[in-house]
């Protein structure tokens, strides 16, 4: 007989698609849903991309010219090509005050104008005899010259003209002869809530002499500002001038980037933004290659019989091949246009819900989203076509028997030891580096069961076969007998249910497991009585009763280190103490050294997990770059254990102070001869760098992740009930009962839901427990209630899929 040609093909697919609708459904689902989360993974990763911090206070300035809030780190790995690491500062860096002169030289400059910001605080008492502390007001503050940069303008009143006086921001809720912050108010401007006062003031309170923060340039009329960058690049570069922190360049800055001077944390933010939806897309896509392989296996799968016949008539295995991947690419297409379109709401969606949050989302970053970006979602859902027919290309190859597969047992052997060997990793791991290990751990291993699926089905089915046929009854002994001659089905149901279970156990487990030992190292940390805002430790030392306190300086500071043979840079919070307030106030837990060394200058204590990373020990040297870049050698006056809650250094507040932007404790912690009355300290933690905002976006993720997985073991088990119904009815046929029947589905949903949820817990421990191990010393941890919910979801998902297509075929 002659071959099939390509319009036998067309004609078989079209066929075939309308044959099999029910069975292409569930692909479609999982198509649609993979395209719509990947779809607004791309569009938030684009707009990420495009994310600038606001312009505000330089709107008026078309060159600023500013310090570089970048560090960077350049190193040649060992057989490896010269490689730079950069990382975004969150401190001022602050530039020499001749960079004014220098810039009021250049040709078309019409005024070079110097920026100091401070925050000034006023301290209001509440009412008397409520035993609550002074609640302090903070302004940000501005000399009145560079007010014209925004440009703000007097609405009422005058300048200021003397050290007592001010101009206040009209959404302050000032009026003129209000007296605020000590300094009288004169005049009121257009704009937020802001302190402006004089020249000389503004450089007094910011309190770095010699230094600006930044210059804003304004252009004689008629200067192009691409000429008047020019011409400041070139007199900048002639004249030499560097940062006074690191030492690098002046930047000079148009268009967007000019609000990265205003905004500090939006560049870092921005940038850890990407490295999460790039960590995610990452996920997402490894789940959907196992959800999409799974379901298209089992479509074709359910077709030997129909590919047999088609074989044996003089059709080759390659069009019976393009045939399969004609009616994927029409489903699939389809599909993945639908998600691409609803891709685009549930991106906006995202995005509004990070811009609400307070806290979330750093002030001053924009996300844009032009319309041309949304065009990102059809590139998205071609790839995901393109996905779907790749899984094809392996899913309809002609089945061998059971029993046989040597190659497939081989390669579900290696990676199970692939995993196994990650995990082994992850132990010796710290940070990030050990949540990499682990989740890679978890990856292999679960790929590894889906290879391995029918073999790991017969073998629980092996275990449970004596108690079914024996205390089952009849329905026990169709259970045993059916899961014994499909194998290779009951595998493809085993799958999902294993990888749903192993996903949300480990991302679940992981925060909760990090949260609750820092929570714990925290509350052992403080054992302070008071905590106050506002103030000074030097103030609270005077008050009647207090023994002890300590300032509380938050900040951040960026370490260069190899990691797994490649360069990294770290950019690490740090808190910033008085050595001689710590005793009854804060209790880093010191394992050696002696904390009492943080009152000398360039020193530095450090967490355990860190010094063993480090191979430092006391009496050691580390180098760091403070939050402004400066670099520092601090030499290790103590290793302590409770680095979870304090971070992995604490630093003297007097060596961190001077390179901060507001170098005003976040907050004091003081103990007293007797213990004060009230609610208990808020134990002091620090929160890694954009922890907020990666906490609200995995959140939204995870979840939408974890409803693919279950899509997928709904649909597979769907899958499988319809390609079983003639068995059923065979079964009724030769004298099974509805209820023998309803009894030995039940088996089935009792069998997968243990097995598949025992096999996920395996497959989560592993890599859970050496995360957990090289974090916090100790097992992993889940709340009841979430492990309840997993539980719950999996019986719910697993029961509906078993018993729904049954039920239609009975109606």
């Amino acid at each position: 007989m002659k071959p099939l040609g390509n319009p036998a093909v067309r004609l078989l697919a079209a066929r075939s698609l309308r044959a099999h609708r029910k069975a292409w459904a569930a692909v479609f689902a999982a198509v649609a849903v993979t395209s719509v989360l990947l779809g607004a993974l791309a569009l938030a990763a684009g707009s990420a991309a495009l994310g600038h911090a606001r312009v505000e206070r330089y709107a008026a300035a078309p060159v600023v010219v500013a310090g570089d809030q970048e560090v960077r780190w350049t190193t040649k790995p060992w057989g490896s090509e010269t490689q730079t690491q950069s990382a975004g500062l969150t401190e001022r860096v602050r530039i020499p005050s001749a960079t004014v002169d220098v810039l009021r030289t250049v040709p078309g400059v019409r005024a070079a104008v110097p920026d100091h910001t401070f925050v000034v605080r006023e301290f209001v008492v509440r009412e008397p005899g409520t035993g609550a502390q002074p609640d302090p007001k903070a302004y940000g503050g501005r000399s009145w010259e560079a007010a014209r940069l925004a440009p703000h303008r007097l609405v009422d009143g005058r300048a200021p003209r003397g050290a007592g006086e001010a101009v206040m921001g009209s959404a302050a809720g000032a009026r003129i002869g209000d007296t605020v912050a000590g300094r009288k108010v004169v005049g009121l401007a257009d704009g937020p809530a802001a302190l402006y006062v004089t020249a000389a003031e503004a450089r007094k309170l910011a309190g770095h002499p010699g230094t600006v923060d930044a210059v804003g340039v304004l252009a004689e009329p008629g200067v192009p500002v691409d000429t008047l960058h020019a011409r400041v690049r070139a007199a900048l570069d002639e004249a030499g001038l560097k940062d006074t922190a690191s030492g690098q360049p002046l930047r000079a800055f148009t268009g967007d980037g000019r609000g990265g001077p205003e905004h500090l944390a939006a560049a870092p933010a921005r940038m850890e933004l990407l490295q999460l939806l790039a960590a995610i897309s990452g996920t997402v896509v490894l789940v959907a290659v196992l959800v999409l392989a799974s379901l298209v296996a089992q479509a074709l799968q359910q077709r030997s019989g129909e590919r047999e016949l088609l074989l044996s008539i003089g059709a080759t295995a390659r069009q019976v091949r393009a045939a399969a991947g004609r009616e994927v690419t029409r489903v699939a297409g389809l599909a993945a246009l639908c998600g691409a379109v609803v891709a685009v709401p549930v991106f906006l969606g995202l995005w509004s819900a990070l811009r609400t949050r307070a806290g979330v989302v750093p002030e001053g970053l924009e996300l844009p989203s032009p319309p041309w970006l949304f065009a990102a979602s059809l590139v998205v859902a071609a790839v995901v076509v393109g996905i779907t027919r790749l899984v094809v290309l392996f899913a309809a190859r002609r089945p061998r028997k059971p029993g046989k597969g040597g190659v497939r047992r081989a390669v579900g052997g290696g990676l199970l030891l692939l995993g196994v060997a990650s995990a082994v990793t992850a132990t010796a791991q710290g940070g990030e580096a050990a949540g990499a290990a682990a989740g890679a751990a978890t990856v292999t291993l679960v790929a590894g069961c889906a290879v391995l699926g029918p073999w790991i089905a017969g073998a629980a089915m092996k275990v449970l076969d004596l108690p079914f046929r024996r205390l089952g009854g009849a329905a026990g002994r169709l259970t045993a007998a059916g899961a014994s001659a499909h194998s290779r089905r009951l595998g493809a149901a085993l799958v999902p249910v294993v990888l749903v279970t192993a996903f949300a156990l480990v991302q679940l487990s992981a925060g909760t497991t990090m949260g609750r030992a820092a929570d714990e190292q925290a509350r052992a940390a403080t054992t302070a009585d008071l905590a106050l805002t506002g103030t000074t430790a030097e103030r609270v030392r005077r008050l009647p009763g207090v023994d002890a306190a300590t300032d509380v300086l938050r900040s951040t500071v960026v370490l260069a280190r190899t990691e797994a043979g490649a360069p990294r840079l770290d950019r690490l919070p740090v808190l910033g103490v008085d050595a001689a307030g710590l005793a009854g106030t804060l209790d880093p837990g010191a394992v050696t050294g002696d904390l009492a060394g943080l009152a000398r200058a360039g020193t530095v204590a450090v967490g355990s997990d860190m010094a063993d990373s480090l191979d430092v020990r006391t009496g050691s040297t580390v180098d760091l770059r403070l939050g402004d870049g400066t670099p520092k050698r601090l030499r290790v006056v103590a290793v302590y254990e409770r680095s979870l809650a304090l971070g992995e250094f604490l630093l003297p507040k007097a060596e961190l102070a001077p390179h901060m932007s507001d170098p005003y404790p976040a907050r004091v912690l003081a103990s007293t001869a007797k213990a004060a009355a009230g609610p208990p300290v808020a134990p002091e933690q620090v929160s890694p760098p954009g922890a907020a905002l990666h906490g609200v976006v995995s959140a939204v993720i995870v979840s939408a992740i974890g409803g693919l997985t279950l899509l997928s073991v709904l649909s597979t088990l769907t899958l499988i009930g319809a390609g079983r119904r003639g068995e059923l009815h065979l079964l009724g046929q030769v004298g099974a009962s509805a209820g023998q029947l309803r009894r030995m589905l039940g088996l089935e949903a009792g069998f997968l839901t243990a097995a598949g949820l025992l096999v996920g817990i395996v497959v989560a421990a592993l890599p859970l427990t050496a995360f957990a191990w090289a974090l916090t010393g100790g097992l992993p941890y889940l709340p009841p209630e979430q492990a309840a919910l997993i539980a719950g979801a999996v019986v719910v998902t697993v029961v509906a899929g078993v018993f729904l297509p049954s039920r239609r075929q009975r109606t």
